[in-house]
């Protein structure tokens, strides 16, 4: 039993001119990491013979399976598969069978077959045709020694039923790979080299069969812990064993786990104590609301919520008080108190959290810079608030925006 390793070549000008996102090389890197193959490079190379016959060469000596997307249509701008039947200096050969297919297909839609159409049946002499259910394109499949070349459509759905229907099944049978296990931990509010100090010592006392990788964010750091080897069972109790370790030391930062997410957790805390939550959002325009409803069940705990942007809104809507904009402005610790003790009456809701801030890139000023956000949380109790000066861009600003409200509201849920 050995590792396999894969790389990745897509091949397309649009993506490189940014028209197309190559979303082809994340699905099958997720689907190989599954079987224990590992994708050590993706690489994506222009439409030109150059590129691609480099991109060939240089993938055969380090990877034992290259799997290439994209340039198998009919027009002379699709070069990959001439140019796969001149890497293995292979003829054409016309399979009647596909040609057969495809005129049935013609048909049933409606039109007939051209000469450019006729020639997706045409295939390396060398290639074993992979079957496209859902295009005109056949994939190929060639074998050299010891490598697997497989070419396939750069459509999505074309692509993954290939890989579904024949390529991983074949994969299965051909190859016997080291056990691969993942494990995500989410933290959020701590940064990552602090994160890293206090895990220096766990760390440096992970088993040999577990290696770390901090993947930090906005406001959020993952870490992610790969077990490899033989024994599934044992490496699954490793990564447990470890998990535990790292919520007793830094317990107080992780919300969640793989799939979890923030609002999530906040979520969870909610449907726990039976509380309901509202919001009123100036600076995130509606990103809080969006992220607490994309999960399944938020009816349950989620009031609803009020975007108002403008200070009328906030005055004739929210009922904020004139003389608090005139005198602090819109973006004040007062104005957010005010806004999440409104938005939580109104709403009839337990808690009520509220932004306003200037997410930029204009609006601000000297006094209150691009990046200068307050946040509120009310819960009748209490009123807390928090003063942020982010230095992103409008996007990153909101976002962390959004996620420290977030862990605000964790927070004061946990101490409950």
């Amino acid at each position: 039993m050995k590792d396999i390793y894969a790389e990745l070549i897509s091949i397309g000008d649009e993506i490189l001119y940014g028209q197309t996102l190559d979303t082809n090389s994340h699905y099958i890197s997720a689907e190989l990491d599954k079987l224990g193959i590992r994708v050590h490079r993706k690489v994506t190379v222009a439409d030109s013979r150059e590129a691609i016959m480099k991109a060939f060469k240089e993938a055969e000596v380090n990877a034992d399976i290259i799997i290439i997307t994209g340039g198998l249509g009919p027009t002379k701008d699709d070069l990959t598969k001439p140019l796969l039947a001149e890497y293995f200096d292979s003829g054409m050969k016309l399979h009647e069978d596909i040609l057969e297919d495809l005129r049935e297909r013609f048909v049933k839609r409606g039109r007939e077959l051209n000469e450019l159409n006729k020639g997706q049946a045409e295939l390396p002499e060398k290639c074993k045709p992979i079957e496209n259910k859902y295009g005109t394109a056949p994939g190929m499949w060639f074998e050299k020694d010891g490598k697997v070349f497989i070419s396939m459509p750069g459509v999505p759905s074309e692509m993954k039923y290939m890989m579904e229907d024949t390529i991983l099944p074949r994969f299965k049978d051909m190859y016997q790979t080291p056990v691969l296990i993942h494990k995500m931990v989410k933290t959020v509010g701590i940064p990552e080299s602090i994160l890293a100090e206090k895990l220096e010592d766990w760390e440096n006392n992970l088993p040999k069969e577990i290696k770390l990788a901090y993947l930090p964010g906005l406001k959020q750091v993952k870490m992610r812990l790969t077990a490899s080897g033989q024994d599934e069972q044992h490496l699954q109790d490793l990564i447990e064993e470890e998990v535990n370790k790292l919520y007793q030391l830094v317990g107080k930062y992780i919300y969640g786990t793989d799939d979890s997410n923030l609002a999530g957790k906040v979520g969870e805390l909610l449907l726990q104590q039976n509380k309901t939550i509202a919001v009123a959002e100036s600076c995130t325009g509606g990103q809080i609301a969006h992220l607490i409803t994309a999960n399944a069940g938020s009816s349950t705990y989620y009031r609803g919520g009020i975007n108002p942007y403008h200070n009328d809104l906030k005055i004739n809507v929210l009922g904020i008080k004139t003389e608090t904009i005139e005198k602090h402005g819109a973006v004040s610790e007062q104005t957010v108190i005010e806004m999440a003790e409104r938005v939580r009456e109104i709403f009839g809701a337990d808690i009520g959290i509220s932004t306003s801030g200037v997410a930029g890139p204009g609006g601000g000023s000297e006094e209150k810079p691009v990046g200068t956000v307050w946040v509120a949380l009310a819960d009748g109790q209490n009123t807390q608030t928090k003063l942020y000066h982010f230095q992103f861009d409008r996007a990153g600003n909101i976002e962390m925006t959004s996620n420290s409200l977030l862990n605000l509201v964790r927070q004061t849920l946990s101490l409950k």
